[in-house]
C-alpha cells in the first residue's frame, strides 16, 4: 500500500528531540500527572508503519496506538470518508435526529461478529462504555446480578469496569470503593498455572466453573466476560478447548458468555474477532479499538433477543455513534475486506514469531512467547525454572528500542512482558528492522 511518508526509519536528534522535549514541558505544566506518556516523542504525523514526531525522527511503530491503528495512521479511505463527513455532518445526536451512517456501522457489526444468529447492536466511544453497557443488559436481560470477571483481565477504568480490572497500579490504585457484585476467578494462564502448561489445559476450567459455583453460585450470575486473549494483562492465551467450554457452561446455566474483543477484534488476531478461531459464538461482544482508524468507537453487539428486551432510551450516550466516527469505521472495515487485513496478521506472526524464537534461543530470560496474529507477547523472566518476573529487565529493554526509534509497549500483571502490535499494514522491511532493534536492545539490557 503507497503511503504519503517513506516508509523507513530516520533518526535527525535523540529521542525525544529538542523539539519533543519542549512540547513536554509545556504538558508537564497543562495535563495532569495523571496522564502519564510512555515516551514523549510528540508525534505530528503518521501512515503504514511509521510515525513522524515533531524533530522530523521517523519512528517504527509497534504499537499501533495500542491496536486502535490497525489499518495505519491516515488510511486512504479512512479520510475519505472523514473528510466528507465532516463537511456534511457532524453530530445531531442519534438519539435526537437519526443517520444513516450509524445503521451501517451496526449492519457491519451484525454481519462481521461471530454467529449468524439475528444481532442487534448500540454503539458508544470507547471500550469501557461498551463493557459497561454489556454489564447493564446481562443484568437486565437475565434479572441476575452477579458478573464474573477473570485474574490479569482489563476491562477499562471507570468505576464499574476497574472493578473487573485486575491490576492495582497504575488503574486501581486508591480509586474504590469500585462498584459490587463483580467477581474474580482464576484465568486459564498456561506458563503461570501450577504445574504448567499440560495442567491448565485438563484442570482450569473445573477449577474455575468450582469457584464460580462456591463464591457466587450459577443462580446469581448473570454473566461471565472475558478477553479471548487477555491484553494488559499480558496477553494471556488460554488453552484450546477452555473458551468453548466455558461459553457451553454458561449457556447450559442461563448465563449470558460476554466477549471482549475490544483489543482482539478486527483483525488483529488473523480473525476478525479472536472468538473465531475455535468457533466460539458469544452471547455479547464489545468491540472499539480497531474499529475506526484512530477515531472514538465502540459497539456492544449480540443476541436479538437479549439486545431487544432493553426499553427505549435505556443505551445511548450524547456522543455514542458520532456520524464522522461512523464514517472512520466504514473506511477501516472496508480497507480490511480489500487488503485482507485477516491474512496480513498471520504474515506478521510468522515474522515476528521466528526473530522472537531466535532471541529466545540465545536468552533463558524469554520465558514465553504466545498469542496470534499481529498480537503477539513476549514474558521475561529472571530465571527460567523459577519464573520469577524480569519486571526491571522488560522496562531496560523497552527505554532502549524507543531510544532507537522503535516505538514497543510492555504489559502484564507483573509488569514483565512485551506486546507486539503493529500495524496490519506495516511492510516487512519495518518489521525485520524493528526485531533487529530489539535484538540489540536485549544484548545491551541482559
Amino acid at each position: 500500500m503507497s503511503t504519503p511518508i517513506e516508509q523507513r526509519r530516520i533518526l535527525r536528534t535523540a529521542i525525544p528531540g529538542p523539539a519533543s522535549q519542549a512540547l513536554h514541558a509545556r504538558k508537564l505544566a497543562a495535563v495532569s500527572s495523571g496522564v502519564s506518556t510512555g515516551l514523549p516523542a510528540y508525534i505530528e504525523r503518521a501512515a503504514g508503519g511509521i510515525l513522524v514526531d515533531a524533530d522530523g525522527n521517523q519512528l517504527i511503530d509497534f504499537g499501533s496506538g495500542i491496536a486502535v491503528t490497525s489499518v495505519g495512521n491516515a488510511a486512504p479511505k479512512v479520510v475519505e470518508r472523514v473528510s466528507a463527513q465532516v463537511a456534511e455532518l457532524t453530530h445531531t445526536c442519534f438519539m435526537v435526529n437519526p443517520y444513516e451512517e450509524y445503521v451501517a456501522v451496526c449492519e457491519k457489526l451484525n454481519e462481521l461478529t461471530p454467529g449468524d444468529h439475528p444481532k442487534r447492536t448500540a454503539l458508544f466511544n470507547s471500550g469501557a462504555e461498551a463493557v459497561e453497557n454489556a454489564v447493564k443488559v446481562a443484568r437486565h436481560y437475565t434479572g441476575k446480578d452477579g458478573i464474573v470477571a477473570f485474574d490479569h483481565a482489563y476491562h477499562g477504568r471507570t468505576n464499574l469496569t476497574l472493578a473487573m480490572t485486575a491490576k492495582n497500579m497504575p488503574y486501581k490504585h486508591k480509586f474504590g470503593p469500585f462498584a459490587s457484585e463483580l467477581y474474580r476467578v482464576p484465568m486459564a494462564y498456561p506458563y503461570r498455572w501450577p504445574g504448567g502448561p499440560q495442567h491448565c489445559a485438563d484442570e482450569a476450567f473445573d477449577y474455575i466453573i468450582d469457584q464460580i459455583h462456591a463464591q457466587i453460585g450459577e443462580e446469581n450470575t448473570a454473566a461471565v466476560i472475558i478477553e479471548p486473549i487477555q491484553g494488559e494483562g499480558g496477553f494471556v492465551v488460554p488453552p484450546r478447548g477452555f473458551l468453548p467450554a466455558l461459553a457451553q457452561w454458561c449457556r447450559d446455566n442461563n448465563i449470558l458468555f460476554i466477549a471482549d474483543e475490544v483489543q482482539s477484534g478486527f483483525c488483529r488476531t488473523g480473525d476478525w474477532f479472536a472468538c473465531d478461531d475455535e468457533g466460539v459464538v458469544p452471547d455479547l461482544v464489545t468491540t472499539a479499538k480497531g474499529i475506526a482508524g484512530g477515531m472514538p468507537l465502540s459497539g456492544l453487539t449480540g443476541r436479538a433477543d437479549i439486545m431487544d428486551t432493553i426499553h427505549p432510551g435505556g443505551l445511548g450516550g450524547t456522543y455514542g455513534g458520532n456520524p464522522v466516527a461512523c464514517a472512520a469505521a466504514l473506511g477501516a472495515i472496508e480497507t480490511m475486506e480489500e487488503l485482507d487485513l485477516c491474512s496480513r496478521a498471520r504474515e506478521i506472526e510468522a515474522i515476528l514469531r521466528a526473530d522472537l524464537e531466535k532471541l529466545a534461543a540465545i536468552y533463558p530470560q524469554v520465558g514465553e512467547i504466545r498469542g496470534r496474529g499481529a498480537m503477539i507477547a513476549m514474558e521475561l523472566v529472571t530465571d527460567r525454572e523459577t519464573k520469577e518476573p524480569a519486571a526491571a529487565l522488560t522496562a531496560a529493554i523497552n527505554k532502549a528500542c524507543h531510544a532507537q526509534g522503535l516505538v514497543t509497549l510492555t504489559c502484564g500483571t507483573l509488569g514483565n512482558v512485551f506486546r507486539f502490535l503493529p500495524p496490519l499494514v506495516i511492510s516487512d522491511e519495518l518489521l525485520h528492522e524493528g526485531m533487529s532493534i530489539l535484538a540489540d536492545a536485549f544484548a545491551a539490557s541482559v
